[in-house]
Order: C-alpha cells, then structure tokens, then sequence
C-alpha cells in the first residue's frame, strides 16, 4: 500500500473541505463521498484501486467524522476497547485478546483534534489548563483523554465501547461466568430484595453483571438508577429513572456529583436504588440508602477480593467523613447482603470468583458466610453453607 505523505493528504483534505464549504447548503454523505472520490481520481491516477479506496476513506473519515479515522474501529463490532497512547501506539481489545494495530493517524495533532471533537460534543474543554477528559460518546461508549503536557509520549485516548446488545444471565451461564445453580440463588436473592455489591478489577465486567441481575427485580417496582455516565440497560424496568452525573463547565458550574444524585434519589420514592460504581466519598450516601428501607439495591466497585473490597469501602467512607472506623464497619454491614466478586481470566473469559454473606463484624474483622466459591479446578461450586439471614426470604416466602 502506497504511503502518503503528510504534505499531500492534507492538501487533498484541505480541496475536499473547501468544496464542502462552497456548496449551498449542507452536503449529505453521499455527497461529500462524491467529491472526495472525483478529487483522488481526478489527482491521483497512479494508485490502484485498493489503494484508491483505502485513500479515498482516508479522506472521508477526516472530513466527515468528527473520529476521524477511529470511526472504523468503533464501527467494528469485533473491538470492545480502544486505546492510543500517542498517535504511533494504538492498541486495541478484541475477542481474541490485545492486539496492536499500525496506527491510521497521520500527527499528534489529528489525535488531538479528535479528542477536542469529543469534548465538544459534550460540552466540555480540553487543553493545557484542563488536561484529563471523562466522557461518553452517543451511543454511550466511555472516553477517557490526557493531553501531551501531562502524559509524557503524546496524548492519550482510550475509548470502552458500548454493547449494542446487552447480555443476559442465562447467556453468562452458557458462557460459563457462572453455573445454573449459582443463577438460580442469585435470581432468589434479588427478587426477595437482598442488597448486592458486586466487586471486581478494570474489565472484569461488573456493569454488564448488574445489568443481568436487574432482569430479576419484580415488576412494579420503582428503580432509581445513579451512573457517572450512563451505561446500565434496564429494558425490562417499566417505572425506571435514570440520573447520570455532570462535570462543571468552563465557569466551573452545574457541577452534579454521585452524592448529589443519591440524595435527591431519597424523595423520589424508590424501591431500590441502583449506584452503577462507587469510587469515592459517595459510598457513604449508598450505604444510607441501603440502610434506609431500600431492599434490592445494588451497587458495584473497583476490588481485587470480597474482603478488599469492603477495605477499600472503609478507605472510601473515611475519604469523606471523620467517624470512628467501627461505626463505618457496622453501616457496611447493615447496609450490604451480598458480595458478588468477578475477576477475569488469562484468556479474557469473565467469571464469578465467589459469592459471600457479609454477616457481621467482630474484632476488627468482617464475619463472611461463603456460599459459592471458585474451586482449584476452575469450576464455581456451592459451598453447602446455608444463609444467615433468611428474613428477607421469609417475606417473600421463599428458601434457599
């Protein structure tokens, strides 16, 4: 495949882009198409058709997708996860595992005039005085951006697709997430309004797992949902709102934090509330709620364990109030059921590593009835050992 230079694409950009601004009107994609394709033909007859075609998408990309070049990727339904760090190195997560791609990015500053495009379609600046960027595109997919003066070799992007196709608990069975005994218990769990943590490391697949848990919640219910950005797919839920957070503008207003968020979420009259990840000093108002009458909520976070993760549950809570460790301990407690722990394997498979009762708390250590366990020859099994707290089966008059 012929290269081009720099020099040439950009002049070839630049023709198609002034054609774009003397027609009347707005020119739709066929359009545009038409005249990048007249404009590669009509200059450069000494490349052969692939390389023409390769050229002339080249060239629509940059002049009609606001990603550039990255919109094949994000078109391509083989790719979970995007990731360039500096316009040399891009990688990519597929099905098959990390590969990495020859890069398509012609500078360092088409990276960033992608990640300024980004920003601008949610109403947001970055640059030198406001370097890190957290968005989300339209159909949901998550960004992350650092500009060049805070990461060392050139921007950075990384882009977590959205699933167009949200995946069920009966399908994590057939791929062997979990077993059919361990989705029976849980669907018992939810229904009868246990409250559910879910815990596990970056891609362990925490938020496709609540999402497959909100398909057992009894219809009727009122479900508020809390994400920092939108991503939960509750189809099934009829009485269902949605509140995702917001970061300050350029002025430093209409900031709207988790906390904000979960504490509005009280006077709406809910039945559960679902907090899509707590990472900071917002745990404490998730365990409010879970303390409050609100049987059924869920929530998810970052931990390497069930016991690491009430850890870091206590580190969170203490980032944002100053009360004796033990009163933290015994909110954690009252207000949390369940521990569902997902962990990712070597082979990029997804899996529930254990599922434990949290019971109490007693010298400083948390009391855990483990219920199913991930086993040395891969397989998760039920340990034999029986809930604790069965009040909440009894309500709904059913047993495990």
């Amino acid at each position: 495949m012929v290269q081009e230079s720099r020099s040439s694409l950009q002049e070839l950009i630049d023709s198609v882009r002034m054609q774009i601004l003397s027609e009347s009107g707005n020119p739709d994609s066929e359009d545009v198409m038409k005249m990048v394709e007249n404009t590669v033909l009509g200059s450069r007859q000494d490349l052969s058709l692939a390389e023409a075609k390769e050229l002339i998408w080249k060239i629509y990309a940059r002049t009609r997708s606001k990603l550039g070049v990255l919109e094949r990727y994000i078109k391509d339904d083989s790719v979970n996860e995007i990731m360039i760090n500096g316009k040399d190195n891009l990688f990519l997560e597929t099905r098959c595992g990390m590969i990495r791609e020859n890069s398509l990015l012609e500078s360092t500053e088409e990276l960033e005039e992608i990640i300024r495009n980004i920003a601008a379609g949610v109403h947001r600046e970055i640059n030198e005085m406001n370097p890190i960027l957290d968005a989300r595109l339209k159909d949901g997919s998550r960004v992350n951006a650092v500009c060049r003066n805070v990461a060392v070799g050139g921007p950075v992007l990384t882009i977590r697709k959205f699933a167009k196709e949200r995946i069920t608990i009966s399908e994590m069975v057939s791929e062997n997430t979990l077993t059919a005994e361990c989705r029976e218990y849980l669907e018992i769990l939810v229904k009868c309004g246990y409250n559910i943590f879910i815990s596990g490391g970056t891609s362990s697949g925490k938020t496709t797992f609540l999402n497959a848990l909100s398909d057992f919640i009894p219809k009727g219910e009122r479900v508020i949902v809390i994400e920092d950005s939108t991503e939960l797919q509750l189809s099934l839920i009829d009485n269902l709102v949605q509140m995702e957070c917001h970061s300050a503008n350029t002025l430093g207003q209409g900031r709207i934090t988790m906390e904000m968020l979960i504490r509005t979420s009280l006077r709406m009259r809910p039945d559960r509330i679902i907090v899509g990840e707590v990472r900071g000093r917002e745990v404490s108002d998730m365990l409010q709620a879970m303390n409050t009458g609100h049987d059924g909520s869920m929530s998810t976070g970052h931990g390497n364990s069930v016991t690491g993760m009430l850890r870091r549950l206590e580190a969170m809570y203490l980032s944002g109030s100053q009360i004796p460790i033990d009163a933290i301990r015994s909110q954690i407690v009252e207000g949390i059921d369940i521990m569902v722990h997902l962990g990712r394997l070597k082979d990029g498979g997804r899996k529930v590593l254990e599922i434990q009762e949290l019971v109490d708390f007693s010298n400083g250590k948390y009391i855990l009835n483990p219920l199913f366990l991930m086993k040395d020859n891969g397989r998760l099994e039920f340990t034999g050992n029986r809930l604790k707290n069965t009040s909440k089966l009894r309500l709904r008059g059913e047993s495990l």
